[in-house]
């Protein structure tokens, strides 16, 4: 099945959700969590995108970005791909963390700039892991409030008002307001066909079931790995195809 094109937004402003395949965790401790920091403000040098939010969960990311020179398909799979060559070094695994394909959607007004920011700010409060926006560490929400590292404050803050000072108030009471937003989120459910997922499993190289089973351990492993990557694929699923007990499936 084709896949559909990413929606191309005229702003050139999108509201990003990475997340692990299969719901995994992705930050395992701080020291995690700071590596991603780190490799998105030297990505946000290299690629000149502008950053306006950021919120690190447990096994999802969400960001509020603009593209410029490169593209934001291009400036993610660097993000990620640095990432995750040093998260799969330092936890010796190999094979992919993040589903396969970023979640996006676009950003072309005012007011849903603003509603996106306080979403992606609001995160953790309505996860219930905190009861404040400010509670939470790993947010862009204290770079607004106190010194700015790499976000970009200035469009968020102009909407508010020119004064830096009547503009901090208002932000930070807009930020806490309770709300009903929907945004982007980690709810969209697609399933693959059994055809599908075999396609992927040719395009690996692998071209039966018995082919499959008789690969080595570490190979294996890394190949249903990437299948277990798949938005749409369940372990049950990937097992029934290639014959590979779901234990191990899961396991992998």
């Amino acid at each position: 099945m084709a896949r559909v094109a990413r929606e191309k937004s005229g702003t050139g402003i999108y509201h990003v959700m990475l997340r692990g395949i299969n719901r995994q965790t992705i930050f395992e401790d701080n020291q995690d969590r700071v590596k991603f920091l780190e490799t998105l403000e030297r990505y946000k040098d290299a690629c000149e995108f502008e950053l306006y939010s950021y919120c690190l969960m447990d096994n999802h990311v969400h960001l509020l970005m603009k593209e410029t020179v490169e593209s934001i398909s291009r400036t993610i799979k660097r993000i990620c791909s640095s990432y995750v060559h040093w998260y799969n070094a330092k936890y010796e695994r190999c094979g992919h963390l993040f589903q396969e394909r970023f979640k996006s959607e676009v950003i072309e007004t005012d007011s849903y700039f603003l509603t996106v920011l306080r979403y992606i700010h609001q995160n953790p409060v309505k996860a219930k892991i905190v009861k404040t926006v400010a509670e939470y560490k790993w947010s862009s929400y204290k770079e607004y409030i106190g010194k700015s590292r790499f976000v970009d404050v200035n469009l968020g803050f102009n909407y508010f008002s020119k004064d830096r000072l009547k503009a901090i108030s208002l932000f930070i009471e807009f930020m806490n307001q309770d709300n009903d937003d929907q945004c982007l989120d980690i709810v969209e459910k697609i399933k693959l066909s059994d055809e599908e997922v075999r396609e992927h499993i040719r395009k690996l190289g692998i071209l039966s079931p018995t082919s499959f089973q008789q690969l080595d351990k570490d190979k294996r492993d890394c190949a249903l790995s990437r299948l277990k990557g798949l938005e749409g694929v369940t372990a049950r699923q990937i097992a029934r195809i290639t014959g590979i007990s779901k234990s191990v499936v899961i396991r992998a």
